[in-house]
């Protein structure tokens, strides 16, 4: 099990550095990519970026260097905050097709968070 949580880790790290890469350092990419971010302070959006990349790192290394690794599961569940977030903003603008993507990273998100509490 503790492999399978492992692989589920690497994912969800390895998708939210590519999301909060492209908001946090390659905005005019962003803009292009997804059509709220042209409606969002750049500010907030890179905000979100740095975010979603500090979670990403929260998501492997606590637990990989065993040094205060609850902060694992905490980054998790505060991931999944973030794209929950997310959702209800794509809701709001009836961007439905964007909700799966959401649902996805909540997911992963959450398997970490209880795979690891």
């Amino acid at each position: 099990m503790n492999i399978a949580i492992w692989i589920v880790q690497g994912l969800a790290a390895l998708a939210f550095i590519y999301a909060g890469w492209l908001k946090a350092f390659q905005y005019n990419k962003a803009v292009s990519s997804w059509g709220w971010v042209s409606d969002m302070p750049r500010t907030l959006v890179v905000f979100i970026g740095l975010a979603e990349l500090v979670g990403a790192v929260g998501l492997i290394l606590p637990e990989a260097l065993d040094v205060a690794p609850v902060w694992t599961p905490i980054a998790a569940t505060t991931l999944a905050a973030v794209v929950l977030l997310g959702a209800i903003l794509h809701m709001t603008r009836k961007e439905y097709k964007e909700i799966g993507v959401n649902v996805a990273f909540i997911v992963l998100a959450a398997l970490v968070a209880v795979g690891r509490f």
